[in-house]
């Protein structure tokens, strides 16, 4: 196993996301590694846990990875925050990253959950992917 590739795919994913415009639309520069100081953005999108496994093989060391993306919004519905949330699945999907160390073999999403957070009057949707790396 080796988790040598992982700030190479979250470096890889934030610049994907940052450079889409259909994202972009939406949550603006409002994409974050570390939540800024101060008062949030009414919406944004966090990079968020991780969870790696050993998937290494016969031809290289690789890491299956979980990534989790939350879109936040502090609307009275879920509207908003489903908006951006497709938004960041269709930038995503069939995507081609480019890593500074190691190789994307797939990336897939896997799950979305929407809930309330807090108090109830923020809306959160986690986005879980999957994402097979190579370490070659």
């Amino acid at each position: 196993m080796t988790y040598a590739a992982a700030a190479a795919l979250q470096a890889a994913v934030f610049a994907h996301l940052t450079a889409d415009p259909g994202v972009t639309a939406i949550l603006g520069t409002a994409i974050h590694d570390a939540l800024p100081a101060g008062p949030l953005p009414p919406l944004y999108l966090s990079l968020g846990p991780e969870l790696a496994r050993d998937r290494s093989d016969g031809s290289a060391r690789g890491a299956e990875h979980e990534i989790t993306l939350s879109v936040v919004a502090d609307t009275a519905g879920f509207q908003l925050a489903k908006t951006a949330a497709a938004a960041v699945c269709d930038a995503l999907a069939d995507a081609d990253l480019t890593l500074t160390r190691g190789r994307l073999v797939a990336l897939q999403f896997i799950r979305a959950t929407a809930k309330r957070d807090g108090s109830g009057q923020r809306r959160r949707i986690d986005l879980t992917f999957r994402a097979r790396l190579d370490d070659i």
